[in-house]
């Protein structure tokens, strides 16, 4: 059934921002500019960082020393110049009067802007964060509840296969050879492309998936796509590679239950010795 249109409210629009090539503003250089420092860089953006360097925090030096991206400003937030040519804004210092007036000046301009623990301030979240490759998941309580947030993004990050990365990368290689064996955008051969790596990655162990290498790729498609059908990982001369803790949440998951088993035989056990005698 879907959802009364009053009900839909509340939320965020959840967004994989591309900002590859992009110019981003960081103010502040200490714990919390260093974690945005590096959700930056994952993006392919460049970055420009106004901070004193007496408050750096040692990660943020190490970014500044080993990344051609970033562009560092000993100072402190001059004005509006400083948001020429910039397409995000992101602050992370104590200073909330100065916070609030950069946001100020981003919002009179159309810069998206993220103020660090001034939620009314922000045009985004960033939320909790798991990684792994291509992989990104990201939890958030719309500002309500950082911690929150981190500790389901850890119990989310239990489950996640041990090769979920390399699995992903593995199968947009396959797409990439796929869409060169068979272009095109759109109709009946995009929809059965589609439809082909959907049942691919249906048919195919995560841990298999990683393990797909150029040659066993090119058999997949001459066995597989040409013919329409998926052929077993033993079919292309591969083998079942299973991680001892690629699922470590189910070991832990299965001891209450174990245990509330014993539990109940027990009990059983109990009743009906008192109930022979």
């Amino acid at each position: 059934m879907a959802p009364e249109a009053a009900s839909l409210s509340g939320g965020s629009l959840l967004l994989a921002w591309q900002l590859k090539d992009k110019t981003v503003l960081i103010v502040g250089g200490g714990d919390v500019a260093s974690g945005r420092i590096e959700s930056v860089l994952v993006a392919d953006a460049r970055i420009t960082l106004i901070a004193p360097r007496a408050g750096l925090h040692p990660l943020t030096k190490r970014f500044i020393d080993s990344s051609d991206r970033i562009t560092y400003h000993d100072r402190v937030f001059a004005g509006p110049q400083d948001l020429e040519g910039v397409d995000m804004v992101l602050t992370a210092i104590d200073d909330v009067e100065a916070s609030r007036q950069i946001c100020a000046l981003c919002r009179e301009r159309k810069i998206p802007v993220n103020v660090a623990d001034i939620p009314p301030s922000c045009d985004f979240y960033f939320g909790s964060q798991i990684r792994s490759g291509p992989l990104q998941i990201m939890i958030s309580t719309n500002g309500n509840s950082p911690k929150l947030a981190n500790i389901i993004r850890k119990k989310i990050e239990r489950c996640i296969p041990e090769h979920a990365g390399e699995a992903i990368e593995k199968v947009g290689e396959l797409r990439s050879k796929l869409k060169e064996r068979a272009p095109g955008v759109g109709g009946e051969v995009g929809k059965r492309r589609m439809r082909w790596m959907v049942d691919v990655c249906s048919s195919w162990d995560m841990d298999d998936l990683a393990l797909l290498d150029d040659t066993m790729m090119a058999r997949l498609l001459d066995e597989g796509w040409e013919k329409n059908t998926v052929p077993r990982i033993e079919d292309l001369g591969g083998h079942h590679k299973k991680a001892a803790n690629a699922h470590p949440v189910l070991s832990s998951s299965l001891i209450p239950t174990v245990l509330g088993f014993v539990a109940g035989v027990a009990c059983t056990a109990v009743v009906l010795l008192r109930r022979r005698r």
